[in-house]
């Protein structure tokens, strides 16, 4: 009986984790459609965009650390109520700012979600190989939701209005407040102490001026955000080696298999946003498909990947989790490298897809190793560590990969335009006829950066696999 208990008990926390992808995604869809209504400027625009995976970014690591000492699941329930409040004023919004400010808002309630089901599914699960389905099936729910989001903006901003993209996930929270206290376990550290206001200060400005700094850079501008992001951040490793009760306990770092799942994370993220990007405006501005059908055809590397996470427990059953990322990694590889010559749907299709469906072994059981790597009591702590390297990676991926194609770009364009989004408004075809090469070039150079990355990844964890090492924190 406990044991279906825990399974509708995922049930309850996958649904949710399904359609907040969804919704986020489509976000991007819908986009001009809601800027036109409310009369969003350019750089509103992008706040609409960003200010959510800002205040996720920002605040993940405080509601892991927090969940664990008021409660993961009365931190969820808090969540899930606001986000589906919040949601509702969205749908509703009725200027630019006023949208701005609720998304970030819902940034904030987003960060309670990931890390506190995350550490649910460690205190639900205690047989190895259940816990380790659970966090698969949960992660390849996440994936789906994130593929399938722009494809159902597509259906539904035909039928309905923008705010209809924000209400998609109320009747998931809805269910989740009703039946999460019957289903979900409670539980908190009985060694929990104060929640330290300046760590979370210290924190919160480390990740956002960083984030923030990144996503600058992309565009080729300089700002402070970097050096106040180092400054903020050995601040607060000072402080979190000196204190009782860290908001973020280091000691997680003392673990070569734990620091290079981690590590992976990041690099993996960075590989799957560049990619995205490049793409995402390869689909639409070289091959000059519809949004919507560039949706359609970009969807496979999302349930590339989430086809990965739910075959990895099937890996992890035959070898080491480390030999089976480390196997998914290497696959990775040879699918960056078929976009390293691709001119043309198939290959771009396929390779992203190959690409993507490598990665799931680790966000799967690279996921399930770091949380299961710490006792339950830090669990929440540790799932915010994974969240939040997740969120770095991506938004790293769009800056460096980002900058890197743009450098390319102009390289094999000769000064005739600056952008592919340039030449195609000004509708000269030997301009556009340039600009196409110029950017199929590169994507082949992001294709062999990320061949490259996939290869360091894979040869960092077969080094961990080798050494015999197991991801396990001194308790």
């Amino acid at each position: 009986m406990r044991n279906t208990r825990a399974w509708l008990g995922l049930a309850i926390l996958a649904l949710p984790t399904l359609l907040v992808a969804m919704d986020m995604t489509a976000l991007l869809l819908a986009l001009p459609q809601l800027s036109a209504d409310l009369g969003a400027s350019a750089v509103e625009q992008l706040w609409i965009s960003d200010s959510y995976g800002f205040l996720v970014a920002g605040l993940v690591i405080t509601m892991g650390t927090l969940g664990d000492r008021i409660g993961r699941r009365r931190l969820l329930l808090i969540g899930a109520g606001a986000f589906a409040v919040l949601s509702v004023v969205a749908a509703f919004a009725t200027s630019p700012l006023m949208l701005i400010v609720v998304r970030a808002l819902l940034g904030a309630a987003g960060a309670t979600l990931m890390p506190s089901t995350l550490a649910l599914i460690t205190t639900m699960f205690l047989d190895a190989r259940d816990r380790g389905l659970a966090i698969s099936i949960w992660a390849t729910c996440q994936f789906t939701g994130g593929a399938l989001g722009p494809v159902f903006a597509g259906f539904v901003l035909d039928r309905f209005w923008w705010g209809s993209i924000f209400l998609v996930a109320v009747p998931a929270m809805l269910l989740l407040l009703l039946a999460g206290p019957l289903l979900l376990p409670e539980f908190r550290s009985d060694r929990a102490g104060r929640l330290d206001p300046a760590g979370v200060a210290l924190s919160l400005t480390a990740i956002l001026c960083a984030v923030y700094g990144i996503k600058q850079l992309a565009t080729g501008d300089a700002t402070g955000a970097p050096a106040a992001a180092i400054i903020a951040g050995t601040f607060f490793v000072r402080r979190q080696l000196h204190t009782s009760t860290p908001l973020l306990d280091l000691r997680l770092f003392r673990s070569r298999p734990f620091t290079a799942v981690i590590v992976a994370l990041v690099f993996a993220g960075i590989a799957m946003a560049g990619t995205g990007l490049l793409v995402t405006q390869y689909l639409q501005g070289v091959l000059g498909y519809s949004p919507f059908v560039s949706a359609v055809l970009f969807a496979p590397m999302g349930l590339g990947v989430a086809a990965g996470t739910l075959t990895a427990p099937l890996l992890a059953r035959r070898m080491r989790p480390t030999s089976a990322i480390a196997g998914g990694l290497a696959l990775s590889a040879l699918g960056s490298l078929l976009l390293t010559s691709a001119d043309g749907p198939v290959l771009v299709i396929t390779g992203s897809t190959v690409l993507a469906l490598g990665t799931g072994p680790l966000f799967a059981l690279g996921t399930g190793l770091v949380v299961s790597s710490v006792p339950p009591e830090r669990a929440g702590s540790a799932a915010a560590v994974s969240e939040t390297g997740n969120y770095l990676g991506g938004s790293l991926g769009f800056a460096l990969l980002g900058v890197v194609a743009a450098a390319v770009y102009r390289a094999r364009a000769g000064g005739t335009s600056d952008s592919l989004a340039g030449a195609l408004a000004a509708q000269d075809p030997a301009l556009l006829h340039t600009a196409r090469e110029a950017f199929t070039a590169a994507l082949h150079v992001t294709g062999l950066l990320v061949t490259l990355i996939f290869v360091g990844l894979t040869t960092l964890l077969l080094a961990v696999a080798r050494s015999g090492s197991t991801v396990q924190i001194d308790r």
